[in-house]
């Protein structure tokens, strides 16, 4: 069977939507955040990712795939250290921007339009590298690792949450289900762990979170339900319908074993 693909997204979208009051509602009853989030990172996770990666002021963070701020900017409030943000589209950078002012961040932030796979930075320049559920939306994942690598120095930290295939599909059904449910680019087509080790990269700890996105689902999908109706006016009735059938396959393919969450921590 040919290497699995998820559903396709559309973040520029995501990130505009996500800023109206309702969903920033949504989003903390489901992670904890306010920032717009398309990752699944939950305030807890960010807590102890800034403990894990030792995070201090006077330190380079640079995080990949940043979004509109979530958890980059509060691993900056949480530790005081100077934070990069990189994406595309742009969409999301520009809400980041204007959110690390607000948060009285700016002298500490900066962001860049960037390609994780291609990174325009010189070599060795920072001394801590953060992405959340970036590599599940990318087609180009030895690269960016590869790129992580060159742009930290020795001795610098990465961590990451990806979601990826538990297992493969069995039928047509289940890879069905998963082009309807799971990220745009599931299947790392081998084990993260060796990937990491091909680029440079020496796991530290690897952190099975598949239980947290599960609830995590759960609680989104009841907001879901709650609220339809101011939903369906945010949205209208086509967006609303397409995102919950979505994570309700998502939850399926979750239950039976087919998706996973993990954190990995690397040197």
């Amino acid at each position: 069977m040919t290497a699995c693909t998820g559903a396709p997204c559309d973040f520029a979208r995501d990130h505009e939507i996500a800023q109206a009051p309702l969903m920033r509602e949504i989003e903390h009853r489901v992670r904890g955040s306010d920032y717009g989030a398309t990752s699944w990172a939950t305030r807890e996770q960010v807590q102890q990712s800034a403990l894990r990666l030792g995070l201090r002021p006077g330190l380079r963070l640079l995080d990949i795939g940043a979004g509109s701020g979530w958890p980059a900017l509060f691993l900056a409030r949480l530790s005081g250290c100077e934070v990069v943000l990189s994406d595309l589209p742009l969409s999301g950078l520009r809400i980041a921007r204007a959110r690390a002012v607000q948060d009285g961040l700016s002298s500490r932030c900066s962001v860049l339009a960037a390609n994780g796979a291609a990174l325009p930075f010189p070599g060795g320049k920072f001394d801590f590298i953060h992405h959340a559920d970036v590599l599940c939306c990318t087609d180009r994942k030895r690269e960016m690792l590869d790129e992580c690598r060159r742009v930290a120095r020795p001795g610098a930290r990465m961590e990451f949450s990806v979601i990826s295939l538990a297992r493969k599909p069995s039928d047509e059904r289940e890879l069905s289900l998963l082009q309807q449910s799971g990220p745009p680019y599931p299947d790392a087509e081998g084990d993260y762990a060796d990937l990491l080790r091909k680029a440079g990269w020496d796991v530290l700890e690897r952190i099975d979170v598949t239980a947290e996105f599960a609830r995590c689902m759960d609680i989104l999908l009841e907001e879901q339900r709650e609220r339809r109706d101011a939903l369906l006016e945010l949205l209208g009735e086509q967006d609303y319908a397409e995102r919950v059938v979505r994570r309700r396959r998502t939850r399926v393919a979750l239950s039976r074993g087919l998706l996973r969450r993990e954190i990995f921590v690397s040197a």
